[in-house]
C-alpha cells in the first residue's frame, strides 16, 4: 500500500473545503457563480470519504498511482475495460477510507494543539513569571 493518493487526497480535501471558504471572498463567490446543481454537490461532498472516493478517482487517472498497487496486476483487470474499472473503484473506496481516518486524525490533533496555541501568551507569561521567582530566590 502506498499513500501518496491518500495524502494527495486530503491535502485537496482540506485546501478546497476548509481553507479556501476561509481566505477571503472570492473562493466563496466563485462557488456562487457556479450551476446550482455543481453548488449542490459542493455543499453535499463536505465529507472526506464522499468526496474522497471521487478525488481518488481524478487522481489515479491523471497519475496512474495506486494506493493498492496490487490491484493494478490482480485478477480483476483479465476481464478487460469491466475489470479495470473494477480495480479503480475498489482502488478509489480505500483511499477514501484513508482520507477520511486521515481527516479523523487531523481534527483529533487540531483541537489540543489549537487549545494550546490560544493558551500560549498565558503559558509564556507563567513561565517568564516563574523564571523571575526563582532568579529573585536564588534557586
Amino acid at each position: 500500500m502506498t499513500l501518496t493518493l491518500p495524502l494527495t487526497g486530503l491535502a485537496l480535501y482540506v485546501l478546497i473545503w476548509e481553507k479556501l471558504p476561509e481566505w477571503g471572498s472570492w473562493f466563496n463567490r466563485l462557488l456562487s457563480l457556479l450551476p446550482q446543481p455543481l453548488q449542490t454537490l459542493y455543499q453535499q461532498w463536505t465529507c472526506p470519504y464522499c468526496s474522497g472516493f471521487w478525488i481518488a478517482l481524478a487522481l489515479h487517472g491523471l497519475t496512474g498511482l495506486w494506493t493498492l498497487p496490487g490491484l493494478a496486476g490482480s485478477a480483476l483487470t483479465e476481464y478487460g475495460v469491466p475489470g479495470l474499472a473494477a480495480a479503480w473503484f475498489l482502488d478509489a473506496l480505500v483511499t477514501g477510507l484513508l482520507m477520511a481516518c486521515g481527516k479523523l486524525a487531523l481534527t483529533a490533533l487540531q483541537g489540543p494543539a489549537l487549545a494550546t496555541m490560544a493558551r500560549r501568551p498565558a503559558l509564556m507569561a507563567e513561565i517568564a513569571a516563574h523564571k523571575a521567582a526563582h532568579s529573585k530566590t536564588g534557586s
